[in-house]
Formats: structure tokens, sequence, C-alpha cells
């Protein structure tokens, strides 16, 4: 049956219907991207299983940071090159690739026996990820006509958000009754079921073949892997000072400057800079990854509120996300009707300003809210998003030509994975201050390293190094540094706010300049 299916190539578009088998290859390659997406944040609810010496793998506490930030390090690095490469090799042997080095890794991670073994299997499950994301985006494009794309991109979008959400829950419930290794033996069926799949009904799809950039996508690998390695390191530290922050930050950007310098300068550009030029284009960049640098760096935080200030199981906290995924999974579908109805500025303006709000809630969240309320949050905060990342990806995607779709996929993804990485460390400093002051005031009995995170606190209490009343001067503590974070993240989403007023179109502005159907911006003529 493979090999009676067609190649998707840059001049068999199927502009008029798309590829005959769209919605089931859409939904395989949806399967694929939830492993993907599961899998950073499954380890969330694992970090306490696999500090423990005797049911875990006796990670420290800087293990467990790095365990998390060793994928996304490696993710975060390698998408806008593996993107580019995919589109050269094709697309659908460029996601095979990252199932296989996804579903090894995971098998090995199941049985690792040391943290020093686990992170690095959680590395080469990044390099994997990387491969993966990029390509399924790009297949979704190649297979859908221009009409169908927006739908079929809000479906991949809610995909994304019931995969974050989903993370949490099976992890707690695998927890629950097996050993922590489950939850990485669980991506290994999924992998193979998705592989056979692909093999069997996804079509091969390439674009651009002429001389490969090797020079910027080397460039791009190592200023992007330098920039998060530093990000990361000051969302450790709860500290922007230190040599270990500042240079791999300063050298990251030294070098993607020079990446910019190279693609200007090159007719065989792997990223067009040109784009850039288009306001919608910059607008969307700019608020998919201003949207996830609050959205990733608050979560991140909510985690801890409700595992340790409000007392939840890891599987009951788990559960109380899934709003924000059950909105994402309803409504990105449904968000490009919305667009046409009342035009990109509207939905954007109307979509932040329900993100805004559910920031403004956590504002005065504290220890007795009630569960209904949080419930009530997170499903505002997915509606925000379903209704705010489908049109900005679908204006990203729309500016790249068919041909390089897995550049504007890997573009997309990067600055998302970024723009995240820089929410967890940015508002992680806010909220490692915040902390440290209030604790200090609160108990100041306790030890320097107590103060420096409430996770740090609880742990000393339950090895009976401190009252068990301190966890309530902890508590108050890590509700006030929270609310302060609530209010930074806000900041960011007014900026966003901003960006949408000012450079996305009206309904009138986006009728009066139609795209024909299948045909590159004139911006991409330089492509």
């Amino acid at each position: 049956m493979a090999t009676t299916l067609p190649t998707v190539a840059p001049d068999t578009d199927h502009e008029e219907t798309g590829h005959p088998r769209r919605w089931l290859i859409l939904g395989v390659l949806v399967l694929s991207l939830i492993v993907v997406v599961l899998d950073n944040t499954v380890l969330n609810v694992a970090m306490k299983t696999l500090a423990d010496p005797n049911d875990g793998i006796g990670a420290t506490q800087s293990q467990l940071a790095w365990l998390i930030n060793s994928y996304t390090l490696v993710f975060a690095g390698l998408l806008f090159a593996f993107g580019v490469i995919g589109d050269r090799i094709g697309r659908k042997r460029m996601l095979l690739i990252g199932l296989v080095i996804f579903g090894v890794a995971s098998l090995l991670s199941a049985y690792a026996v040391s943290p020093e073994n686990l992170l690095l299997y959680r590395a080469i499950k990044g390099v994997g990820a990387a491969a993966m994301m990029p390509a399924t985006l790009a297949l979704v494009r190649a297979v859908f006509s221009q009409k169908e794309f927006p739908k079929a991109l809000g479906v991949w979008t809610g995909a994304v958000g019931i995969g974050s959400a989903l993370g949490p829950i099976v992890g707690g419930a695998l927890l629950e009754r097996f050993w922590w290794g489950s939850v990485f033996l669980i991506n290994v069926p999924i992998v193979i079921f998705s592989m056979i799949m692909i093999v069997f009904f996804a079509p091969e799809s390439k674009g651009v073949q002429g001389k490969p950039d090797l020079v910027g996508m080397g460039l791009s690998v190592v200023g992007l892997v330098s920039l998060t390695y530093g990000i990361i390191n000051a969302g450790n530290a709860g500290s922007w000072t230190g040599v270990g922050v500042i240079a791999p930050i300063v050298a990251g950007l030294i070098v993607l400057a020079a990446f910019v310098m190279w693609e200007r300068r090159i007719p065989h550009a792997s990223l067009d800079m040109s784009l850039f030029r288009n306001p919608r284009f910059s607008a969307s960049a700019a608020i998919i990854a201003l949207t996830f640098f609050g959205m990733m760096g608050l979560f991140f935080f909510m985690t801890f509120y409700l595992q340790i200030v409000k007392g939840f199981t890891p599987l009951q906290a788990g559960l109380l996300f899934l709003p924000t995924g059950v909105a994402l999974l309803i409504f990105s579908p449904l968000s490009n009707a919305m667009v046409n109805r009342f035009g990109p500025r509207v939905v954007g303006v109307g979509a932040l300003l329900l993100i805004i709000g559910s920031f403004f809630v956590v504002t005065m969240l504290d220890a007795d809210t009630p569960v209904g309320v949080l419930i009530a949050l997170f499903f505002v905060q997915g509606t925000g998003m379903a209704h705010l990342m489908p049109p900005a990806m679908n204006t990203l995607m729309s500016s790249v030509p068919r041909e390089k779709a897995g550049v504007g996929s890997a573009l997309g993804n990067t600055l998302r994975q970024v723009g995240g990485s820089f929410g967890v460390a940015v508002l992680g400093t806010v909220m490692a201050q915040g902390y440290r002051s209030r604790i200090e005031e609160g108990a100041p009995e306790l030890p320097d390293a107590a103060r420096e995170s409430i996770a740090a606190t609880y742990g000393l209490v339950e090895q009976g190094g401190a009252p068990a009343g301190v966890m309530d001067a902890a508590s108050e503590a890590f509700i006030g540094a929270m609310h302060t974070t609530a209010y930074s993240a806000m900041g960011a989403a007014v900026v966003g706010l901003i960006v949408v007023l000012l450079f996305f179109p009206t309904k009138r502005q986006t009728n009066e300049v139609p795209t024909p159907a299948g045909a590159p911006r004139p911006a991409m003529s330089r492509a």
C-alpha cells in the first residue's frame, strides 16, 4: 500500500481538495505529536519519586532539574536545523527517524539505573522530538489544501494542549500503580503504532532541493543551545548573575546575530530574513514567544501550588490541568471560523484579554481557594490560547512557501520552546527572590538551603529538620511570591496585546489583501 501513495511535492499541492486520506493522516500525526508534548510535562509529577533512593534513583535537586532541562535544551537547540533538514530529505522520513530515536530512548529511560544514565537518555529523546515535531506540522501543511489548512492547524494546536495536560495525569496515574519507569515505557507502544500507521498511510513530502545551508544550520544549533543553556542556568539558580548564566547567553546571542548576518548574505538561506519585514509575520512570531513566556512560566509554578500548598496528589494536580487541554481541543479547530467572522485583530484581542484575566485571577489565589475556581481558571486560559495560537501559527506558516513548510514549523516551535524556557527562567527568578524575602521574615530559623524554594522547605520538614508549623509560613510566602509572578506574566501578555492591536489585520484588511490558494506571499519571492 505504501508504494501506491503519491509523494507530495511542491508542484503537486492538492490545492483544491488535499490528500484523499488527509484526515486519517492528521490523526496519526497528532498521535505522534502528543507523545512528544506529553513527555515535556509527564516528568514534573515524578520528581519526588525519582529523588527517593529506594523507590527511585536518588537524584539530587540539581540532577532533577537537569532531567527536565536536558530534554528541553536539546529539543530547542535542534528544532530549526531539523526542520530545514526534513524539507530536504523528506518530512515522512524525518518523522520516522525521530520516532525510532524517541522510542529507543524511552525504553532506555524506563530502565535507567542512575541519574546520569537517565539524563543522557532524556537528551537523546530531545533529539528524536526535535526531528518529529517540525515534520508533523510540515506534513499537515503538505496534505491539506490552503482552504482546509487553518482547520487542520487548529486540530494540531489542540493536540499540543491536550498532550501538555495529559502529561501530569498520565504520570500521576502510572506512579500510583507502577514503578517510576512506567512514565517512559508508556511511549514505546504509541511510537510503534504511530510508525506502522505513518509507513502505510502518510505520503512522503519534500521541499527545496538546492544547495544546503550547512553554515546557517550549524550557527542556529550552536546559538540556540548556548542561549537555552544560559536561560536554564538562570532558572535553576534563580539569578541572572554569574558566569554560568551571562557567558552562554551572550555567546548565544552573538552566534544568533552571526546567523542572521549569514542568512541575509547567501542566496540559499535556510531562513529568508526578509520575512520579518512583513508586520503580520513578525507580529505572529512575537505573539507565539510572548504567550508561551507567560503561560509556561506560570504553569510551572502552579504545580507547586497545587501539590504543596493545596495538598493535592500528583494525579489530582494533573486532572486540574485537564480543563486547559479540553478547552484547546474544543476551541482550537473552531478558531479559524472566528477569525473569518470577526478578523484576526478582534479575535486576538479577545483571546489575550481572557489570558490576562486568568493571570489576574492567579493574583487572588490563596490556600483556601475552592477547586471550582481553579477549574474555571484553567479552562479560561485554554480558551484564550485556543483562539490565539492557531491564527498566529497560520499566519506564520502561510508566510512560508509550501516547499519550506518544515522551516516555518520549526521556527514556530522554536519560538514556543525558547519563549517558554525564558518564561520559566525569568518568572522563576521573580518567584525565587519573592519567596526568599518572604520566608526570611516568616521563618528566620530556617537554614539558607531551605529558603531556596517551597520544595526545599517542604523537603526539610519531611525529613524532620524543621517543625511542621514552618509550612504555614512557607505557604504564605509562596502565595505572595506567586502573586508577584502572576503580575509579571500579565506584563508580558499586555505587551502581546499591544502587538496585536498595532499589527494584526482587521477583517476588512484581511479581505482587501487576499492570498491566492497555494501561492507564496510576495515576500517569499526571494527565498
